[in-house]
């Protein structure tokens, strides 16, 4: 059979740790990692596929890994009892397409127009509402945000948006004062003025 690469199930949140476990004991793993923006402590990386490695082994070898209980991995994926494998060409565009990606500046969220963000930076805070996502990583997004009881465009930098649910406070719309036409409604108006 030779050597194939095969899928591993890794504890929760311990994907670097398997890699690691499994390098240091000599074994050829992959893990892809990609960029992704975080608000508070800047740029990070994180796996691709949460929870999965790949792993490169010859299955009937005597040699190839055993998975116990307490390491970081759970074993190798199978269906029924069967464990598949991937060609090398699959991992090899895998690596191709994080590098790519990362390159792009990695995983962001895209926003479409009328979603609510919270702004957070050094300088403003605040909701917002999404006007217009930018094209890439970089490119900051253009919003409308709450700023004394007003709107104000502006464009804001991705890493200083962060998604939300809450909905923009609706200020009570103030009572009409005239019927069109310069027609004053009662209790508005000079007469109202007059004798108030």
């Amino acid at each position: 059979m030779g050597m194939r690469w095969y899928v591993v199930r890794t504890k929760a949140r311990s994907e670097m740790l398997a890699a690691r476990e499994l390098d240091r004991d000599g074994i050829e793993c992959y893990l892809p990692l990609v960029k992704k923006p975080n608000v508070d402590t800047g740029p990070s990386e994180t796996p691709l596929f949460p929870g999965y490695l790949f792993l490169r082994c010859d299955l009937e070898s005597t040699s190839w890994p055993s998975f116990r209980f307490g390491q970081s991995t759970l074993g190798l994926v199978s269906f029924r009892g069967e464990i598949p494998s991937l060609p090398d060409e699959v991992v090899s565009t895998l690596r191709e397409r994080c590098e790519l990606i990362n390159g792009e500046g990695g995983i962001w969220r895209r926003y479409n127009p009328g979603d609510m963000v919270h702004v957070i930076s050094s300088t403003i805070q605040g909701l917002a509402q999404v006007v217009e996502d930018g094209k890439t990583a970089q490119s900051p997004v253009r919003v409308l945000l709450q700023f004394l009881d007003r709107l104000i465009p502006a464009q804001i930098p991705r890493s200083n948006l962060q998604p939300t649910d809450e909905a923009p406070e609706r200020q009570p719309r103030p009572p009409r004062r005239t019927r069109g036409g310069g027609r004053w409604i009662q209790g508005f108006g000079p007469r109202a003025l007059a004798t108030g």
